[in-house]
């Protein structure tokens, strides 16, 4: 298990998913991982929650945005990585007392957001079933992608194997002592024709026993359960078509 305190600007530290319908969503999410929900606080945001500790957030979509899961980058300020970036797509503004935000447009169209800490740091809790593990960069432009990542959150680009590679934060000491990539990796990228976007990996206890269960909650399986590293990965989706993996966390369960 991994509990967090803190999060150092440059590190992924929130994910969350925006919906048409925050009670269905809470259900789905509930039952299939055993979130409990606190809140509602502002624009019916709700907390959920592994063993008391913030794993994430589901709130209500504003009108027009469709449903999808969100990483948000722990910065320094806000307005300040704002002004550095070719396109904002959401302008800073204060989620308060919790802390201030932005969205980012990167070269391809994928939208990752920024959070300045107030009350909230992030996650609390990481890397353990039902806790959120990792973002991946899904781009049909890699290369255009290491450069922006590069000069807005200072990642570095390292190779991991064809079509994939590895953003890592130097100095940054994350994860879990026997997790198959250093430790300094803050998010994986991968070279795919499709819509850039951002993915969430969740670790779960049985990758297997939740595709089964999704659609019996009125969820899907988009690609279904298969060997991975370290164990078992299947790609699912919610009621309102959010995309999202789940992998059977390493170690005895």
């Amino acid at each position: 298990m991994s509990e967090r305190e803190t999060y150092q600007p440059g590190v992924p530290c929130w994910v969350d998913n925006l919906v048409s319908d925050v009670d269905t969503a809470r259900r789905f999410y509930g039952e299939l991982f055993g979130w409990e929900f606190d809140g509602p606080g502002p624009g019916d945001y709700y907390v959920a929650k592994v063993r008391g500790r913030d794993v994430a957030g589901v709130g209500q979509a504003p009108p027009g945005v469709e449903a999808g899961w969100n990483t948000y980058v722990s910065v320094a300020s806000a307005d300040d990585t704002a002004s550095a970036a070719d396109r904002v797509l959401v302008e800073p503004f204060d989620v308060l007392p919790a802390g201030r935000l932005a969205a980012l447009g990167d070269p391809a169209g994928a939208i990752i957001g920024v959070w300045e800490p107030g009350q909230r740091l992030g996650c609390q809790l990481v890397n353990e079933a039902s806790a959120y593990a990792m973002s991946a960069l899904h781009t049909p432009e890699p290369e255009a992608a290491a450069r922006f990542y590069r000069d807005v959150f200072g990642w570095e680009t390292e190779e991991f194997a064809p079509g994939v590679s590895l953003f890592r934060l130097p100095g940054y000491i994350g994860g879990e002592p026997a997790q198959p990539v250093p430790r300094d990796v803050v998010a994986a990228m991968a070279k795919d024709e499709g819509p850039a976007r951002w993915s969430v990996d969740f670790w779960v206890e049985d990758a297997d026993g939740l595709a089964a269960r999704a659609p019996e909650l009125g969820g899907g399986v988009v690609v279904a359960p298969f060997d991975s590293i370290p164990t078992r990965q299947a790609v699912l989706a919610d009621p309102f078509g959010a995309v999202f993996s789940v992998t059977t966390a390493p170690g005895p369960h």
